[in-house]
């Protein structure tokens, strides 16, 4: 079955030619029994001559559509950059709940403090007391 993100199956990608159900080989098709060894060679040269440019166009067309997910998804996230220093909630998560909590327990923690930002959406964080989180 051909990929709807690169236009061919993977069979024809590596190893250049379609595959052969086994039905056709079993009972034979007007396909199949109409060919002869000598075109079914230079049939399968030319295949193979065309193979490059064929995994080369599959490239560029999974490039094109994994660049349009990433617009897709870029226009619909909304971004949240911190800075140090400022106040944030944490969502409350199952490990830091408290023990019978229930339902109706809250869903934020206290506010927390901004110290260190460690990397791409990952903050170091202090609660009021001064007291440093540990990370998760």
């Amino acid at each position: 079955m051909a990929k709807s993100s690169i236009g061919e199956t993977p069979f024809s990608l590596v190893y250049g030619a379609e595959s052969l159900i086994s039905v056709e080989v079993g009972k034979p098709t007007l396909r199949y029994s109409q060919t002869n060894k000598e075109s079914n060679n230079e049939a399968m040269l030319v295949n193979l001559e065309q193979l490059e440019g064929r995994m080369d166009l599959a490239h560029v067309r999974m490039v094109a559509q994994k660049q349009r997910m990433e617009q897709y998804y870029n226009r619909r996230a909304s971004f949240h950059f911190f800075k140090v220093g400022d106040l944030v909630l944490r969502k409350v998560i199952q490990n830091t709940r408290k023990l019978n909590a229930g339902m109706l327990s809250p869903t934020w923690e206290d506010p927390y403090r901004i110290l260190v930002v460690t990397g791409k959406g990952s903050y170091e964080l202090e609660n009021q007391n001064g007291d440093k989180l540990r990370n998760n």
